[in-house]
């Protein structure tokens, strides 16, 4: 008994033996026990540390210290990274919505394409909008928009609502100040710039070829009325879109006598963040350490900083400005924090069963097994990625489990930061292939947008499907390239 204890703590094959046995263990409490995922991570990083013969001093600390404990500082390190950054980006979303940033950028962007090009302005709504706005937040608010665009084009619903749900996939998978690209940012050490760059060169082409290319031979394939319940008439003969006649529920405005935001002011808040940790990234590749512009760059394009920033001025010209008080803005942004609890405490169990994973060295394990392999990080990486993806449903947890097990692989390695923002986007995409009926947006799109089961893995999840396999493919060549 002894033995097989000693072969499974100290050799490399018991090593990935019970690494696999956690993994599995922790699908198991997810996926048949449905346990919250936070309380699963938790409960296999434990047992997986205890099997493992770690100390329990090194786990959890001792009665009077524990601030140096794998359960501490595997929290600590990734919500101090993240919980900021989240929580900006979430009230940012939120300011947006309630404004009425979504009408006005529906507007706008179906005036320029017309009718036929309205499947292509709904997949650039989705783009736009989806980078401060969380996914299933993205459908709850743009839905209704989709729905007067089919009625108007009177063609499948389907040819409108794919376009936009892949710009929203592409950006809640790529792009900070989304959770998984964030948590990939401090499980891999690895700047945003460099993600916000990446998620752009590798996600464009998958949300080309699922959202516009598939999303335009699909819809012309599965026809789907948009039911009358889904839409109301109007009380004037303007629409949401700028004209009609039928009226659609959507996000209610924050100040409903003032007029509406312009798109540009819409876009250039979006933009602050983008631009401000851009700008960091790039000034620290091309100035001197010790300038002074430098340091200005590096203050301000801080993520957490430039976020404030974007809140800040978003507060002011879309609310303030147009008549909201300072306590409308406080209730709107306690209001839209409520849901960030769980998702942080799911990332920091993740960040936890990371550390215990490298604690036990089974990373260096399967390095070993890689190298003998010849499989390079990157595809194993987007392996396992894809495995939990598809085992339990939650993007979420693929990625942190995910860049917990190959964050010793890439730190073995010293990665530049290019290479190791190609790997967090390998992460990425496998985080999202094969949507099916043990992911929770499967299902809100199948109710959204009146699609059958059958129907919602006709197009959805070929959809995402295709968007994994072409942004990790992008990401792959760059990285035999480059890294």
């Amino acid at each position: 008994m002894s033995s097989t204890i000693d072969w499974l703590r100290t050799s490399t094959p018991g090593l990935l033996v019970l690494c696999g046995l956690a993994i599995a263990i922790l699908l198991f409490t997810i996926i048949k026990i449905k346990l919250e995922p936070f309380i699963a991570l938790l409960i296999t990083g434990l047992a997986l540390a205890l099997a493992a013969g770690l100390p329990v001093s090194q786990i959890v600390g001792t009665a009077i210290k524990s601030n140096e404990s794998l359960l501490e500082v595997g929290f600590g390190s990734i919500l101090g990274h993240i919980a900021v950054i989240i929580g900006l980006g979430t009230v940012l979303g939120a300011i947006l919505e309630k404004s009425g940033g979504a009408d006005v950028l529906t507007t706008k962007l179906l005036g320029v394409f017309g009718e036929r090009g309205a499947p292509v302005a709904m997949g650039l709504l989705g783009l736009i909008f989806g980078i401060p706005v969380f996914f299933d937040i993205g459908i709850f608010v743009l839905a209704p928009l989709v729905y007067v665009a089919a009625k108007r084009g009177g063609k499948s619903l389907v040819l409108y609502a794919m376009p936009m749900l892949a710009g929203l996939s592409m950006t809640h998978a790529f792009l900070p100040p989304h959770p998984g690209p964030v948590a990939l940012g401090g499980l891999l050490e690895v700047s945003l710039g460099w993600l916000i760059f990446m998620g752009f060169i590798c996600g464009i082409p998958g949300f080309i070829a699922a959202g516009i290319v598939w999303g335009s031979y699909i819809g012309k394939r599965v026809i789907v009325e948009v039911p009358k319940e889904f839409l109301i008439e109007a009380d004037s003969d303007d629409d949401a879109t700028g004209g009609g006649g039928t009226g659609v529920k959507t996000a209610p405005v924050a100040q409903a006598t003032a007029a509406p935001p312009s798109v540009g002011l819409i876009g250039a808040i979006i933009a602050i963040p983008l631009v401000l940790i851009l700008g960091a990234t790039f000034g620290t590749q091309l100035l001197d350490e010790g300038s002074r512009l430098l340091q200005v760059l590096t203050f301000f394009g801080t993520p957490a900083v430039a976020l404030l920033i974007a809140v800040l001025v978003a507060f002011y010209v879309l609310g303030v400005r147009r008549g909201s008080s300072v306590q409308d803005l406080s209730t709107l942004t306690g209001e839209s924090l409520r849901p960030v609890g769980m998702l942080l405490l799911v990332v920091g169990a993740g960040a936890f069963f990371g550390k215990v994973i490298s604690a036990t060295g089974i990373g260096t394990a399967l390095a070993d097994t890689m190298s003998a392999a010849g499989l390079p990080v990157i595809v194993l990486a987007y392996i396992i990625s894809c495995g939990l993806r598809i085992a339990q449903g939650s993007a979420t947890v693929a990625i942190v489990t995910t860049g917990g097990i190959v964050a010793p692989l890439v730190a073995e390695h010293q990665y530049s930061q290019m290479a190791v923002a190609l790997i967090a986007m390998a992460i990425a995409a496998g985080s999202i292939i094969l949507s099916h009926v043990n992911d929770g947006g499967f299902w809100i799109i199948s109710k959204f947008f009146n699609l059958t089961v059958k129907q919602t893995l006709q197009t959805w999840t070929v959809l995402e499907t295709i968007l994994s396999v072409v942004s990790f493919s992008v990401a792959a060549i760059l990285f035999a390239i480059f890294a």
